[in-house]
């Protein structure tokens, strides 16, 4: 991820401005960068656009960058490849950034990284996403754990306290997806122990995921239960394949297999309406875009905050390495899955 120490220094230049012109020719949305006026600079990255999720993130950044004025430099996306992403916060750093926005996958190999902004006096803003060191200003997340426990409470009562269930786990490098994974573990061997849980490390990955539930399907075809940590990436693929082999039953028929999501997505709240999917956890995608954005431009300013109750229904909290501001996440069910205030409801 480092650049060779053995190259020289005209090399490792010329590296750089090739990285600098790649990113740039990176960039999600529009090519303009926003009017702040004398606001300080403010480098932001985008995590990937492989996920539904993740793409409504980028149109509310888009669209909070330029109705509030934000000075952001020209957007980055760094496709789950923290190498990208490192290269993308070099560019920042070359082009006055005084705060950076990013949300990395790999919440492990950023440390280095952290360790230069802190240094340089570049604060950061990690999205939806804690990582397991280096500095930050403030992390904007949910409480991931809470995702696990809710729809382990949720599935467990669904299916009596009985049943199997298969779980796609998020990559395990990320903190969301230990999150998810220990809590769901947790409640589920507490609260509901005579239900089997069948544990499919993803990477994030839909068709990793079609492909396991495919053979586990083979193996236990009288599943009645699914966990998906990320409805984003692992939605499609699995009603595809679940209604490939006749096996996408709605609600309240006989044979329908239950199905808990993490996201909030339009196309899961479709799913919870049609009765092929029971229930999701809305992750506050607006939100995060929201307070990603403010706390960036308060960290450029030089602001600061202490933990507690916040004006907008969240809590700061400290950690190891800075702070985190958790923002609500709600069960969505059918019960209501057409309340206006859910932002999946609220975006194209």
């Amino acid at each position: 991820m480092k650049l060779a120490r053995t190259r020289s220094t005209a090399a490792a230049t010329a590296v750089l401005a090739v990285l600098a012109l790649a990113t740039a020719c990176n960039r999600e949305g529009t090519d303009s960068v926003a009017s702040g006026g004398d606001k300080p600079a403010i480098g932001i990255d985008l995590p990937r656009s492989d996920s539904d999720f993740w793409n409504s993130y980028a149109q509310y950044i888009e669209k909070d960058v330029k109705s509030d004025g934000v000075n952001a430099l020209p957007i980055s996306n760094s496709q789950n490849d923290v190498t990208k992403l490192v290269a993308n916060v070099q560019v920042f750093q070359n082009t006055g950034a005084k705060a950076v926005v990013m949300a990395p996958q790999d919440t492990g190999a950023i440390a280095s990284t952290l360790d230069t902004l802190a240094s340089k006096k570049i604060p950061v803003v990690s999205v939806d996403t804690r990582p397991d060191k280096g500095d930050v200003y403030m992390v904007v997340r949910a409480d991931n754990r809470a995702y696990g426990t809710k729809a382990c409470e949720f599935l467990g009562k669904q299916l009596g306290g009985e049943g199997k269930v298969a779980e796609f786990q998020g990559a395990l490098d990320s903190i969301n997806g230990r999150d998810r994974s220990e809590a769901f573990a947790a409640c589920m061997k507490e609260k509901f122990p005579k239900i089997k849980v069948f544990e499919l490390p993803t990477d994030w990955k839909g068709d990793v995921a079609s492909a396991k539930l495919q053979s586990l399907l083979a193996q236990h075809p009288d599943l009645n239960g699914i966990y998906m940590q990320a409805g984003g990436v692992f939605l499609q693929p699995t009603l595809a394949l679940l209604e490939q082999k006749g096996l996408l039953k709605p609600a309240g028929q006989k044979g329908h297999i239950s199905i808990v999501s993490n996201d909030g997505i339009p196309q899961e709240f479709d799913a919870i309406r049609k009765g092929q999917i029971d229930a999701t956890i809305s992750q506050p995608a607006d939100l995060y875009a929201k307070y990603a954005l403010y706390y960036a431009q308060a960290a450029a300013e030089g602001k600061t905050f202490k933990p507690g109750k916040t004006d907008h229904d969240s809590t700061i909290i400290k950690i190891a390495n800075g702070l985190e501001d958790q923002l609500p996440a709600p069960l969505v069910t059918k019960d209501n899955v057409d309340d206006k205030t859910l932002w999946g409801n609220n975006v194209g």
